[in-house]
């Protein structure tokens, strides 16, 4: 009884969430250029996973803002570097040590960071599969659960009617 109303809820937060919109002044195309080509995914990753440097999708909340997603934010640690957060000891210096970015080009990587975070994830087949045989399972659970408690309220129903019967056939009221 409570999965139904669970996953209900589940997906009325997946279609509100999907429904926001989420702007930035930069370009992400070009951020995801720069981000491939530069020094920030030997850091971050090539996939924006994380290594020496915290993930970047989905981003890690460091400790030292309230919306690690927030544009300014995300300009503001690109363009002056950031250490001693979140456990992680590598420092990431200045413009990550790509002194010939421009402000423009910091905008359009901060874009696209923040592209590749509300863009839902996509499943490999193999987590697919996984998903499916998961969920499939717990649709056949809660069936046989419900023929379950059916069949019980059933038996009493038939129950409760063949002693009405009884009774009514030898004149107790």
């Amino acid at each position: 009884m409570l999965a139904p109303i669970l996953i209900g809820i589940w997906t009325l937060t997946a279609v509100s969430a999907a429904g926001k919109k989420v702007t930035y002044t930069g370009d992400p195309t070009q951020g995801q250029t720069l981000f491939t080509s530069g020094t920030c995914a030997s850091c971050h990753g090539a996939n924006l996973e994380g290594g020496v440097g915290p993930a970047l999708n989905p981003i890690e909340h460091l400790g030292n803002t309230k919306n690690p997603l927030d544009e300014q934010y995300i300009t503001q640690t690109i363009t002056n570097g950031l250490h001693g957060y979140g456990g992680f000891t590598a420092v990431m210096p200045p413009k990550g040590g790509n002194d010939s970015l421009t402000s423009s080009q910091i905008q359009d990587l901060a874009a696209y960071i923040i592209q590749q975070n509300t863009v839902p994830p996509t499943l490999s087949a193999d987590d697919l599969a996984r998903s499916d045989v998961f969920w499939i399972t717990v649709g056949i659970a809660m069936l046989v659960l419900l023929t379950y408690l059916l069949s019980r309220y059933n038996m009493r129903w038939i129950a409760r009617r063949a002693a009405a019967a009884r009774d009514e056939r030898s004149g107790q009221p």
